[in-house]
């Protein structure tokens, strides 16, 4: 078994092994993985942090031995706590990183790093604070940063940077937690969970004060939450309906 360590700050993970692929997911600065497969040009990986799988450019991260994996397996929260920051190597070149990346490879990369980190759990009524950094961000299909971001990837870097671990597809974040049986129980942080004509669930959003929710649909955007599901304050119409609510922290 080889493992690696993403050593750039956003990069893309791959469906297929090529770069005409779709990107299901991103590896972000600090990142680190078990390589199930590598390739000439490209390795199949499958991260520690929620055992998500896809093809990365081998060009694109570094490896790591054993022990250094088992290593960052053990070690405390330690992530990047602003919008973008830089890591800098000993030749003082710059790396920019994205909000909740990981720090505690930083020795291991030989690199140094001056801006603000989380290093423990947050309370739960910072999950909302946290939400609103990423804002009006872009909806991009497999994003993690507030330069483009998915539902579920909005959720699970949100709560990533408070010290909860979701895993990464909506369908999976929906098997955590407890469920609740109406709005009414639910309180800001709560996770809503919503699904298709087919009954897949395929959205979701995180439950705010007042019967308000924010998601990404378009963009990182807040709008009304009812029995029925999300109400676009824009459009006027329902958008997404409602299956769940799930209580994580």
């Amino acid at each position: 078994m080889q493992y690696g360590i993403c050593n750039l700050g956003i990069v893309p993970i791959r469906l297929e092994p090529s770069d005409t692929s779709e990107m299901v997911t991103q590896a972000l600065y600090g990142d680190y993985f078990k390589v199930l497969e590598q390739r000439k040009k490209w390795s199949r990986i499958r991260f520690a942090f929620d055992k998500y799988e896809g093809w990365i450019d081998n060009k694109q991260y570094l490896e790591i031995e054993e022990l250094q994996y088992n290593q960052l397996s053990q070690s405390d929260i330690n992530l990047s706590n602003d919008l973008i920051e830089f890591v800098a190597d000993t030749s003082n070149n710059l790396y920019p990183i994205p909000v909740g990346s990981d720090l505690n490879g930083l020795k291991l990369l030989n690199h140094h790093f001056d801006g603000t980190s989380v290093t423990a759990k947050s309370t739960k009524d910072n999950i909302i604070k946290s939400a609103f950094l990423f804002l009006n961000a872009p909806y991009l299909w497999g994003g993690k940063t507030p330069f483009g971001i998915d539902c579920s990837g909005f959720t699970q870097m949100v709560y990533k940077i408070n010290g909860y671990k979701l895993l990464r597809d909506a369908s999976e974040q929906a098997t955590q937690g407890e469920a609740l049986s109406f709005i009414e129980e639910s309180e800001p942080g709560d996770l809503a969970f919503f699904d298709n004509a087919e009954g897949h669930i395929t959205h979701v959003g995180i439950i705010m004060e007042n019967n308000y929710i924010i998601h990404a649909h378009g963009k990182v955007r807040i709008d009304r939450l009812d029995h029925s599901g999300i109400y676009n304050t824009d459009k006027n119409i329902h958008t997404h309906k409602l299956r769940v609510i799930k209580k994580i922290v």
